[in-house]
């Protein structure tokens, strides 16, 4: 039987071992629970719980194992500092989505030593990589570093119209997120969905220029957040 927060599918045949199984299980998602539990009922008359009474006889274990998806990370733009980036990412058990609108960057033979890490890779040539952010699942981690301000912005646009994201990190210097949130302001988004937009990325006492230094710095700011995630996804 499987368990969400929300509903169920399948049945260990109903009755009050089932609803107290659900209640048990739901309150191991809600408290954020990474370990098994197993629990004993007893199935005769005299064993009252919540839900009433069952006479079947015996006992009956269940076992409790929380499981969690692995969390997604989307990267836009795998040019020198995504694609460093994507390469320490692909070491972790995550979900890893590479969008860019150049497909020359998205080549496999470009992208060997990502595709040989442990993450699930998928890699997607859009021209309207906004809509693809606009489709991610629910939780998703983002990370906007194109080519392209342009594109960038697109992309930005796209992130603060949703509500559901994990994280959205914008690569660039303050006085282009300066820049930024004065056309974000224009289109009409609010102070906090467009403070849901981290620019400069990754973690301040990390410094340097190089893209290997600046992908470092970004993966460490997104594994403080991810911490929890990451423990349920091993």
């Amino acid at each position: 039987m499987v368990i969400s927060a929300e509903t169920s599918w399948g049945s260990i045949g109903g009755g009050n071992l089932e609803a107290t199984v659900i209640d048990r299980a739901r309150e191991m998602l809600l408290a954020g629970s990474g370990l098994p539990e197993s629990v004993t009922f007893a199935l005769n008359e005299h064993a009252a719980t919540e839900y009433g009474r069952q006479c079947c006889g015996g006992t009956a274990s269940v076992l409790l194992e929380p499981f969690r998806s692995r969390p997604t990370i989307a990267i836009f733009g795998v040019g020198h500092i995504g694609h460093e980036l994507a390469r320490i990412l692909s070491r972790l058990p995550v979900r890893l989505i590479l969008v860019d609108s150049r497909p020359s960057q998205l080549d496999p033979a470009f992208l060997a030593d990502v595709n040989d890490g442990i993450a699930d890779i998928d890699s997607l040539h859009s021209a309207v990589p906004d809509s693809a952010l606009a489709e991610l699942p629910k939780g998703s981690h983002v990370f906007i570093m194109t080519h392209d301000h342009a594109e960038d912005f697109l992309l930005c646009d796209a992130a603060v119209r949703r509500d559901d994201l994990g994280s959205v990190g914008l690569i660039g210097s303050r006085a282009k997120w300066a820049r930024f949130r004065q056309r974000l302001k224009a289109e009409g988004h609010d102070d906090a969905r467009i403070g849901s937009i981290t620019c400069p990325i990754g973690l301040p006492d990390i410094g340097g220029k190089s893209p290997a230094v600046i992908a470092v710095s970004a993966a460490a700011g997104l594994l403080q957040l991810m911490a929890t995630e990451l423990s349920f996804s091993e």
